[in-house]
């Protein structure tokens, strides 16, 4: 059965559960280790100072708890959340980049430093916007999953491609078509002794008389 443990921060009282054998200092340790506790006191300090008390006083545990039901949710995959805060930011930064661009234009001419200063922090604001925009827009997007498949050819060479098309058997030359090839053998003559008695004989250059060799190339032998 959980159990109640109680944190402060900053004069505030807050409820968190700790676990059966665990420790307070384990529960405080695994509780403010994890993002919504931390993100909630940093939400319930800037909102604060924004609107002051809020109706009800909520702490920071209870601003965890609402980050908490928003990070569920996205897991799950509802994006909606995600897309209201993206679209919002992208409003603000447009809404900073006219007011940056109009204090910029105001400056002109008479203070060309601020009017530089501003036109800065006005592109930024843009370039931001636009960013922000982008990731929006990359969001909804559907995503493409590209498959592909590994070949092994013969000899442990891996092909990655989309279409792949195997010719078995030994390599075959591109332009191979009408031409002739030699077959049987060119001629035999004498061997020279290998000397290892397990490999081929050397070849000689020169026997008793030559055996004439087919013409590799022309259907015809032609003369000379």
């Amino acid at each position: 059965m959980p159990k109640k443990n109680k944190a402060r921060t900053e004069g505030k009282a807050a409820v968190v559960e700790g676990y059966t054998g665990e420790s307070e200092a384990e529960t405080m340790a695994r509780v403010f280790t994890g993002p919504t506790i931390r993100h909630g006191s940093v939400a319930s300090s800037f909102i604060g100072k924004m609107f002051g008390q809020l109706p009800g006083q909520p702490q920071f545990d209870d601003y965890g708890r609402a980050i908490a039901t928003r990070t569920d949710k996205a897991k799950s995959g509802d994006l909606a959340a995600a897309s209201e805060m993206l679209m919002a930011q992208a409003i603000s930064l447009d809404a900073m980049f006219t007011e940056l661009a109009r204090r910029c234009a105001m400056n002109m001419g008479d203070y060309i430093h601020a009017s530089e200063r501003y036109g800065r922090l006005a592109l930024k604001a843009q370039s931001n916007c636009r960013a922000t925009l982008e990731a929006l827009a990359k969001l909804h997007q559907p995503r493409i999953q590209t498959v592909r498949h590994v070949h092994v050819n013969e000899g442990g060479q891996a092909v990655i491609a989309d279409q792949f098309h195997h010719h078995g058997g030994c390599e075959k030359n591109a332009r191979s078509k009408n031409q002739s090839h030699a077959t049987g053998a060119a001629g035999e003559s004498a061997a020279l002794p290998s000397p290892d008695p397990l490999r081929n004989g050397v070849p000689i250059s020169g026997g008793e008389g030559e055996a004439a060799l087919q013409d590799a190339r022309r259907d015809q032998s032609g003369g000379t």
